[in-house]
């Protein structure tokens, strides 16, 4: 099955595209910038690189840093994953009581910004967010100044909705193709790192058809009967009825919380009444899915519905549209391109 208009067939919460243009002509068009959110120690037994990559993925910059450092694989660590297509820089923790010694010249497309020293090594998750430049060519259709500068306004005031990106399902869908062949045992046992790639395949395409459920009915970014809200910046969750109404309206204008939408696995549903319903309604039609990430052990998590677009600014010169914004770790940068544009990915 086919499943790569999933993600454009997803509804859109702040209307139709004002425009159509062209993505990630270059890797250039599309730059960026891990945040920690923290102050390295600048002692301890981890040197922290700063690394700039272009045309790499995460996995492979490892790799290259295994090779150039000497150490072995499983002595790098990393924050976050990182779009190939891209010019990105990251943080890579190198465990090792002294200063490492480079031994062999890094390859093309990476190079050391900067190193220092901390007392722990980076887990995944641990940056605060990614601060995103975005280039789109050959602008067409183009509204007038003010319209699209309206919609920025409405982006900054109320998020996006928080899909996953279409990276996460693969190219024409294949994780998702995959993971349903596997789960039916159609195929051999994956290695582990691409189990965990599969299974979060079919985890945030069901996240990703809950959400849009709710963004088709304007819900997304509203507190309904039943919810499970999330603390900003936190995995922790609670029940919405543990405070009045107007206590969480005015927490939820703030961006302090966030409704969420179920990562599927084992156990009972926290959300309960109309959202548990609906969610367990929309889940039940991808049952090769459901099946498959229970009989693999994963449990039932949250994701936050909505994210904040921070400091999102827009230029446009002569047919060029440069965006620039923040955004937390785990969301993606095509949740907030596709409230705007309609995207042609060179």
């Amino acid at each position: 099955m086919n499943w790569q208009p999933a993600f454009a067939e997803l509804a859109i919460a702040h209307g139709a595209p004002l425009l159509s243009a062209r993505f990630k002509q270059s890797p250039a068009d599309f730059r960026v910038d891990e945040e920690l959110g923290f102050e390295p120690d600048g002692s301890g037994e981890h040197e922290l690189l700063l690394v700039e990559k272009t045309g790499l993925t995460t996995p492979e910059a490892q790799q290259a840093l295994s090779s150039a450092f000497g150490l072995p694989l499983q002595k790098i660590s990393y924050a976050g994953l990182k779009d190939k297509h891209a010019v990105t820089s990251q943080w890579f923790s190198l465990h090792s009581h002294q200063d490492c010694e480079q031994r062999k010249e890094l390859p093309a497309g990476i190079r050391v910004l900067q190193r220092v020293r901390n007392r722990r090594k980076l887990q995944r998750g641990s940056h605060r967010g990614n601060r995103f430049v975005v280039t789109l060519r050959d602008c067409r259709e183009l509204p007038a100044t003010s319209v699209w500068q309206q919609r920025l306004q409405h982006i900054q005031r109320d998020g996006v909705p928080n899909y996953f990106g279409p990276q996460r399902f693969g190219f024409g869908g294949g994780n998702l193709n995959q993971a349903a062949r596997w789960f039916a045992s159609e195929t051999q046992m994956p290695q582990r790192n691409q189990r965990s790639m599969l299974l979060s395949a079919a985890r945030s395409f069901i996240f990703n058809a809950v959400l849009s459920e709710r963004v088709a009915h304007a819900s997304w970014n509203h507190i309904l009967a039943g919810e499970v809200l999330a603390l900003a910046g936190s995995s922790a969750t609670f029940a919405g009825s543990r405070a009045t109404p107007e206590e969480l309206q005015e927490r939820l204008d703030q961006f302090d919380i966030h409704p969420t939408g179920p990562l599927w696995g084992e156990g009972s549903l926290v959300s309960t009444g109309n959202v548990a319903a609906m969610e367990t309604a929309i889940a039940s039609r991808y049952p090769q899915f459901t099946a498959g990430l229970i009989q693999h052990g994963l449990r039932h998590e949250r994701r936050p519905l909505r994210v904040q677009v921070a400091d999102l600014a827009a230029s446009v010169q002569d047919g060029v549209m440069t965006l620039d914004f923040r955004l937390t770790r785990g969301a993606y940068a095509t949740a907030v391109l596709r409230e705007l544009v309609q995207m042609e990915d060179a």
